[in-house]
Protein backbone atom coordinates (compact mmCIF):
# COMPACT_ATOMS: atom_id res chain seq x y z
CA UNK A 1 0.00 0.00 0.00
CA UNK A 2 1.06 3.68 -0.76
CA UNK A 3 1.94 5.61 1.94
CA UNK A 4 0.02 9.10 0.98
CA UNK A 5 2.41 11.67 3.37
CA UNK A 6 5.62 9.91 1.54
CA UNK A 7 6.93 11.93 -1.41
CA UNK A 8 6.15 9.61 -4.69
CA UNK A 9 10.06 9.59 -5.46
CA UNK A 10 9.96 6.43 -6.01
CA UNK A 11 7.30 6.68 -9.29
CA UNK A 12 10.88 8.19 -11.15
CA UNK A 13 12.96 4.73 -9.98
CA UNK A 14 13.38 2.27 -12.73
CA UNK A 15 12.53 -0.93 -12.88
CA UNK A 16 15.53 -2.50 -11.83
CA UNK A 17 16.03 0.14 -8.96
CA UNK A 18 15.39 -1.64 -5.65
CA UNK A 19 11.64 0.05 -4.63
CA UNK A 20 11.49 0.59 -0.64
CA UNK A 21 7.27 -0.96 -1.44
CA UNK A 22 9.13 -4.44 -2.16
CA UNK A 23 11.30 -4.63 0.86
CA UNK A 24 11.85 -8.45 2.43
CA UNK A 25 11.10 -6.07 5.57
CA UNK A 26 12.68 -6.28 9.08
CA UNK A 27 13.93 -9.26 11.20
CA UNK A 28 11.96 -7.55 13.79
CA UNK A 29 8.64 -6.52 12.39
CA UNK A 30 7.87 -2.75 12.89
CA UNK A 31 4.78 -0.61 11.91
CA UNK A 32 5.62 1.75 8.65
CA UNK A 33 6.53 5.24 9.56
CA UNK A 34 4.14 7.73 8.43
CA UNK A 35 6.46 10.20 6.34
CA UNK A 36 10.07 7.99 6.02
CA UNK A 37 10.54 5.22 3.97
CA UNK A 38 12.05 2.56 5.01
CA UNK A 39 15.65 3.08 3.64
CA UNK A 40 15.37 6.50 4.62
CA UNK A 41 14.76 4.96 8.20
CA UNK A 42 17.50 3.03 7.89
CA UNK A 43 19.78 5.93 6.68
CA UNK A 44 18.84 7.98 10.17
CA UNK A 45 19.50 4.86 12.27
CA UNK A 46 22.82 4.26 11.43
CA UNK A 47 23.48 8.20 11.60
CA UNK A 48 22.42 8.06 15.17
CA UNK A 49 24.08 5.10 16.34
CA UNK A 50 26.85 5.44 18.53
CA UNK A 51 29.31 3.73 15.50
CA UNK A 52 28.94 6.01 13.29
CA UNK A 53 30.00 8.86 15.36
CA UNK A 54 33.04 6.79 16.48
CA UNK A 55 33.95 6.24 12.63
CA UNK A 56 35.15 10.74 13.04
CA UNK A 57 38.16 9.40 14.98
CA UNK A 58 38.85 6.15 13.26
CA UNK A 59 41.72 6.19 11.11
CA UNK A 60 42.17 4.27 7.40
CA UNK A 61 45.50 4.23 6.50
CA UNK A 62 47.26 7.35 8.00
CA UNK A 63 47.00 7.69 11.50
CA UNK A 64 46.33 11.09 13.25
CA UNK A 65 50.83 10.84 14.63
CA UNK A 66 50.72 11.68 10.96
CA UNK A 67 48.55 15.02 11.21
CA UNK A 68 45.12 16.02 11.21
CA UNK A 69 44.66 16.48 7.24
CA UNK A 70 43.86 12.85 5.80
CA UNK A 71 41.15 11.01 5.32
CA UNK A 72 39.00 9.52 8.26
CA UNK A 73 36.45 6.50 7.94
CA UNK A 74 33.42 9.28 8.28
CA UNK A 75 34.90 11.22 6.06
CA UNK A 76 35.42 8.82 3.67
CA UNK A 77 31.90 7.39 4.25
CA UNK A 78 30.54 10.35 3.18
CA UNK A 79 32.68 10.73 0.09
CA UNK A 80 31.62 7.39 -1.02
CA UNK A 81 28.07 7.97 -0.42
CA UNK A 82 28.55 11.70 -2.37
CA UNK A 83 29.88 9.32 -5.26
CA UNK A 84 27.60 6.16 -4.77
CA UNK A 85 24.29 9.24 -5.28
CA UNK A 86 25.64 10.04 -8.25
CA UNK A 87 26.08 7.07 -10.05
CA UNK A 88 22.64 5.77 -8.36
CA UNK A 89 20.90 8.94 -9.57
CA UNK A 90 22.12 8.68 -13.24
CA UNK A 91 21.24 5.13 -13.20
CA UNK A 92 18.17 5.81 -11.78
CA UNK A 93 18.77 3.47 -8.65
CA UNK A 94 17.09 3.76 -4.95
CA UNK A 95 19.29 6.60 -3.38
CA UNK A 96 17.60 6.30 -0.61
CA UNK A 97 19.20 2.51 0.13
CA UNK A 98 22.86 3.67 -1.82
CA UNK A 99 22.81 6.39 0.89
CA UNK A 100 22.32 3.94 3.56
CA UNK A 101 24.64 1.23 2.57
CA UNK A 102 27.14 3.66 1.87
CA UNK A 103 26.71 5.37 5.27
CA UNK A 104 27.12 1.70 6.96
CA UNK A 105 29.30 0.22 4.73
CA UNK A 106 32.68 0.61 6.90
CA UNK A 107 30.93 0.75 10.42
CA UNK A 108 32.38 -2.01 11.76
CA UNK A 109 36.08 -1.14 10.69
CA UNK A 110 38.27 -1.25 14.34
CA UNK A 111 40.62 1.66 15.71
CA UNK A 112 43.95 2.06 13.18
CA UNK A 113 42.07 0.85 10.35
CA UNK A 114 43.59 -2.38 8.89
CA UNK A 115 46.45 -2.96 11.20
CA UNK A 116 43.72 -2.80 13.68
CA UNK A 117 41.82 -5.59 11.54
CA UNK A 118 44.57 -7.70 11.15
CA UNK A 119 46.13 -7.60 15.03
CA UNK A 120 42.24 -8.76 15.74
CA UNK A 121 41.72 -11.50 13.17
CA UNK A 122 45.25 -12.50 14.41
CA UNK A 123 43.61 -12.52 18.39
CA UNK A 124 40.65 -14.34 17.24
CA UNK A 125 42.34 -16.82 14.93
CA UNK A 126 40.90 -19.57 17.58
CA UNK A 127 37.80 -18.39 18.06
CA UNK A 128 36.11 -17.33 14.49
CA UNK A 129 38.01 -14.45 13.46
CA UNK A 130 37.42 -10.43 12.56
CA UNK A 131 36.42 -8.82 9.65
CA UNK A 132 35.40 -5.64 9.64
CA UNK A 133 32.21 -6.08 7.32
CA UNK A 134 31.35 -8.73 9.26
CA UNK A 135 31.83 -7.18 12.64
CA UNK A 136 29.38 -4.35 10.96
CA UNK A 137 26.66 -7.23 11.46
CA UNK A 138 27.18 -7.47 14.98
CA UNK A 139 26.94 -4.20 15.18
CA UNK A 140 23.39 -3.87 13.22
CA UNK A 141 22.19 -6.88 14.49
CA UNK A 142 23.02 -7.05 18.49
CA UNK A 143 26.03 -4.19 19.71
CA UNK A 144 23.49 -1.14 19.38
CA UNK A 145 21.05 -0.93 22.04
CA UNK A 146 19.45 1.98 21.06
CA UNK A 147 16.03 1.15 21.11
CA UNK A 148 13.82 -1.22 23.62
CA UNK A 149 12.24 -3.29 21.76
CA UNK A 150 14.37 -5.13 20.03
CA UNK A 151 18.80 -5.63 19.78
CA UNK A 152 20.66 -3.42 17.32
CA UNK A 153 19.25 -1.29 14.64
CA UNK A 154 16.74 -3.55 13.24
CA UNK A 155 18.07 -2.63 9.69
CA UNK A 156 15.90 -3.47 6.63
CA UNK A 157 16.71 -7.04 5.41
CA UNK A 158 18.30 -5.56 2.24
CA UNK A 159 20.86 -3.37 4.52
CA UNK A 160 21.61 -6.24 5.97
CA UNK A 161 22.34 -8.72 3.01
CA UNK A 162 24.12 -5.65 1.18
CA UNK A 163 26.68 -5.93 4.16
CA UNK A 164 26.80 -10.07 4.18
CA UNK A 165 28.15 -10.00 0.77
CA UNK A 166 31.02 -8.01 1.41
CA UNK A 167 32.08 -10.45 4.21
CA UNK A 168 31.99 -13.44 2.43
CA UNK A 169 35.43 -13.04 1.19
CA UNK A 170 34.61 -16.65 -1.29
CA UNK A 171 31.81 -14.87 -2.88
CA UNK A 172 33.46 -14.50 -6.60
CA UNK A 173 34.14 -10.30 -7.19
CA UNK A 174 31.59 -10.65 -9.97
CA UNK A 175 28.79 -13.47 -8.54
CA UNK A 176 25.26 -12.20 -8.72
CA UNK A 177 23.06 -12.20 -5.82
CA UNK A 178 23.80 -8.32 -5.24
CA UNK A 179 21.43 -5.62 -5.24
CA UNK A 180 22.51 -3.15 -8.07
CA UNK A 181 22.69 -0.33 -5.08
CA UNK A 182 24.98 -2.64 -3.40
CA UNK A 183 27.02 -3.11 -6.32
CA UNK A 184 26.79 0.75 -6.95
CA UNK A 185 28.43 1.58 -3.45
CA UNK A 186 30.73 -1.32 -4.04
CA UNK A 187 32.15 0.36 -6.80
CA UNK A 188 32.29 3.95 -5.08
CA UNK A 189 34.20 3.04 -2.57
CA UNK A 190 37.15 1.36 -4.56
CA UNK A 191 36.80 4.81 -6.83
CA UNK A 192 37.25 6.91 -3.53
CA UNK A 193 40.22 5.39 -1.41
CA UNK A 194 41.96 5.28 -4.58
CA UNK A 195 41.74 8.87 -5.33
CA UNK A 196 41.64 10.16 -1.94
CA UNK A 197 44.97 7.69 -0.71
CA UNK A 198 47.09 9.35 -3.23
CA UNK A 199 45.83 12.65 -1.92
CA UNK A 200 46.14 12.22 1.37
CA UNK A 201 49.79 10.51 0.95
CA UNK A 202 51.12 13.71 -1.27
CA UNK A 203 50.08 15.97 1.38
CA UNK A 204 51.46 14.03 4.10
CA UNK A 205 54.99 14.31 2.10
CA UNK A 206 54.78 10.38 1.63
CA UNK A 207 55.24 10.66 -2.46
CA UNK A 208 56.24 12.91 -4.51
CA UNK A 209 53.13 14.35 -6.78
CA UNK A 210 55.52 13.65 -10.01
CA UNK A 211 56.10 9.64 -8.61
CA UNK A 212 52.20 9.47 -9.10
CA UNK A 213 52.84 10.37 -12.74
CA UNK A 214 53.85 6.13 -12.66
CA UNK A 215 49.71 5.55 -12.76
CA UNK A 216 48.42 6.05 -16.44
CA UNK A 217 45.43 6.81 -14.58
CA UNK A 218 46.82 10.10 -12.95
CA UNK A 219 48.56 10.79 -15.80
CA UNK A 220 45.27 11.73 -17.84
CA UNK A 221 43.66 13.46 -15.22
CA UNK A 222 46.38 15.22 -14.65
CA UNK A 223 46.27 16.47 -18.37
CA UNK A 224 42.51 17.24 -18.34
CA UNK A 225 43.27 19.81 -14.96
CA UNK A 226 45.97 21.07 -16.94
CA UNK A 227 43.58 21.60 -20.22
CA UNK A 228 41.08 22.65 -17.94
CA UNK A 229 43.03 25.34 -15.93
CA UNK A 230 45.21 27.67 -17.26
CA UNK A 231 47.25 28.36 -14.21
CA UNK A 232 47.66 26.43 -10.81
CA UNK A 233 49.24 26.76 -7.95
CA UNK A 234 50.70 23.21 -6.81
CA UNK A 235 47.79 22.95 -4.25
CA UNK A 236 45.38 23.64 -6.82
CA UNK A 237 46.90 21.45 -9.38
CA UNK A 238 46.56 18.45 -7.07
CA UNK A 239 43.08 18.70 -5.91
CA UNK A 240 41.87 19.32 -9.67
CA UNK A 241 43.83 16.51 -10.55
CA UNK A 242 42.25 14.29 -7.64
CA UNK A 243 38.81 15.65 -8.63
CA UNK A 244 39.90 14.97 -12.53
CA UNK A 245 41.09 10.95 -11.14
CA UNK A 246 37.25 10.53 -9.68
CA UNK A 247 35.40 11.86 -12.67
CA UNK A 248 37.26 9.42 -15.07
CA UNK A 249 36.31 6.46 -12.90
CA UNK A 250 32.73 7.24 -12.06
CA UNK A 251 32.27 8.49 -15.96
CA UNK A 252 33.09 5.47 -17.37
CA UNK A 253 31.76 3.36 -14.59
CA UNK A 254 28.69 5.17 -15.77
CA UNK A 255 29.04 4.81 -19.50
CA UNK A 256 29.61 0.80 -18.71
CA UNK A 257 26.91 0.32 -16.88
CA UNK A 258 24.58 1.94 -18.84
CA UNK A 259 25.41 0.36 -21.88
CA UNK A 260 24.98 -3.35 -19.88
CA UNK A 261 21.85 -2.35 -18.59
CA UNK A 262 20.93 -1.70 -22.25
CA UNK A 263 21.67 -5.15 -23.21
CA UNK A 264 20.52 -6.97 -20.33
CA UNK A 265 17.04 -4.88 -19.84
CA UNK A 266 16.42 -6.31 -16.35
CA UNK A 267 12.94 -5.92 -15.44
CA UNK A 268 13.42 -5.95 -12.06
CA UNK A 269 15.44 -5.69 -8.94
CA UNK A 270 16.11 -9.20 -8.58
CA UNK A 271 16.52 -10.07 -12.26
CA UNK A 272 19.45 -7.46 -12.60
CA UNK A 273 20.78 -8.78 -9.02
CA UNK A 274 21.30 -12.26 -10.09
CA UNK A 275 23.29 -11.47 -13.24
CA UNK A 276 26.69 -13.89 -13.64
CA UNK A 277 28.38 -10.81 -13.58
CA UNK A 278 28.15 -7.23 -11.98
CA UNK A 279 26.26 -4.52 -14.28
CA UNK A 280 27.11 -1.59 -12.41
CA UNK A 281 30.98 -2.04 -13.34
CA UNK A 282 34.02 -0.68 -14.97
CA UNK A 283 35.65 -1.04 -18.24
CA UNK A 284 38.40 -3.64 -18.37
CA UNK A 285 40.55 -1.02 -19.65
CA UNK A 286 40.00 1.10 -16.76
CA UNK A 287 39.91 -1.51 -14.26
CA UNK A 288 43.39 -2.19 -14.92
CA UNK A 289 44.18 1.66 -15.34
CA UNK A 290 42.28 1.00 -11.50
CA UNK A 291 44.86 -1.93 -10.39
CA UNK A 292 48.01 -0.30 -11.56
CA UNK A 293 47.14 3.19 -9.24
CA UNK A 294 46.33 0.82 -6.50
CA UNK A 295 49.78 -1.40 -7.21
CA UNK A 296 51.75 1.69 -6.98
CA UNK A 297 49.68 2.93 -3.40
CA UNK A 298 50.85 -0.05 -2.54
CA UNK A 299 54.31 -0.47 -3.11
CA UNK A 300 55.33 3.80 -2.16
CA UNK A 301 52.61 4.62 0.33
CA UNK A 302 50.73 1.38 1.84
CA UNK A 303 54.56 0.15 2.64
CA UNK A 304 56.21 3.35 3.09
CA UNK A 305 58.16 3.12 6.42
CA UNK A 306 56.12 5.36 8.58
CA UNK A 307 53.58 4.16 8.05
CA UNK A 308 54.52 0.09 8.50
CA UNK A 309 55.96 2.05 11.75
CA UNK A 310 52.66 3.41 13.01
CA UNK A 311 51.19 0.00 12.03
CA UNK A 312 53.55 -1.54 13.91
CA UNK A 313 53.06 0.40 17.18
CA UNK A 314 48.87 0.60 16.89
CA UNK A 315 49.28 -3.47 16.65
CA UNK A 316 51.19 -3.88 19.18
CA UNK A 317 49.18 -1.68 21.94
CA UNK A 318 45.89 -3.65 20.41
CA UNK A 319 48.15 -7.29 20.79
CA UNK A 320 48.42 -5.80 24.40
CA UNK A 321 45.00 -4.88 25.28
CA UNK A 322 43.96 -7.97 24.51
CA UNK A 323 45.95 -10.17 26.32
CA UNK A 324 45.23 -7.67 29.31
CA UNK A 325 41.39 -7.88 28.92
CA UNK A 326 41.30 -11.69 28.23
CA UNK A 327 43.28 -12.03 31.39
CA UNK A 328 41.11 -9.69 33.76
CA UNK A 329 37.42 -10.23 32.30
CA UNK A 330 36.21 -7.99 35.48
CA UNK A 331 38.23 -4.91 33.47
CA UNK A 332 35.60 -5.42 30.48
CA UNK A 333 32.86 -2.54 30.37
CA UNK A 334 29.35 -3.94 31.53
CA UNK A 335 27.94 -3.62 28.69
CA UNK A 336 30.11 -6.35 27.07
CA UNK A 337 28.89 -8.82 30.05
CA UNK A 338 26.15 -10.70 28.18
CA UNK A 339 28.66 -11.11 25.01
CA UNK A 340 30.77 -12.64 27.31
CA UNK A 341 28.36 -15.21 28.76
CA UNK A 342 27.14 -15.78 25.63
CA UNK A 343 30.29 -16.07 23.10
CA UNK A 344 33.42 -15.94 25.21
CA UNK A 345 35.39 -13.63 26.67
CA UNK A 346 37.73 -13.39 23.52
CA UNK A 347 34.43 -12.48 21.66
CA UNK A 348 33.65 -10.05 24.02
CA UNK A 349 37.34 -8.33 24.04
CA UNK A 350 36.96 -8.44 19.79
CA UNK A 351 33.80 -6.05 20.55
CA UNK A 352 35.32 -3.94 23.14
CA UNK A 353 38.63 -3.59 20.95
CA UNK A 354 37.05 -3.12 17.95
CA UNK A 355 34.13 -0.46 19.62
CA UNK A 356 37.17 2.05 20.46
CA UNK A 357 38.20 4.81 18.14
CA UNK A 358 42.23 5.59 17.54
CA UNK A 359 42.43 7.82 20.62
CA UNK A 360 40.29 5.42 23.08
CA UNK A 361 42.17 2.95 22.26
CA UNK A 362 45.56 4.82 23.02
CA UNK A 363 44.27 6.06 26.46
CA UNK A 364 43.43 2.45 27.43
CA UNK A 365 46.86 1.78 26.56
CA UNK A 366 48.80 3.98 28.29
CA UNK A 367 46.18 3.40 31.54
CA UNK A 368 46.59 -0.21 31.21
CA UNK A 369 50.43 -0.34 30.90
CA UNK A 370 51.24 3.04 33.08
Amino acid sequence: MVNPLLPDAETQLAPYAMHGRDTAGRVHAEPTHPYRSPYQRDRDRIVHSSAFRRLAHKTQVFTGAMGDYHRSRLTHTLEVASIARTVGRTLRLNEDLIEALALAHDIGHPPFGHAGEDVLNECLADHGGFNHNRQALRIFELLETRYPDFPGLNLSREILAGQQSRSDKLRPVDSGGRLLEVQTVDAADSIAYNAHDADDAVELGMIEIAELDASAAWRTAAANARRRYAALDAHQFRRAAVHELIDLFVSDLITVSQRRLAELDPSNALIAAFQPQAIVASSAELSELKLELQRLLFDRVYRHPIVLDQRARAGAALREMFSQLVAHPAALPRRFAAVAESEGIHRAVGDCLACMTDHAALEEHARQFA
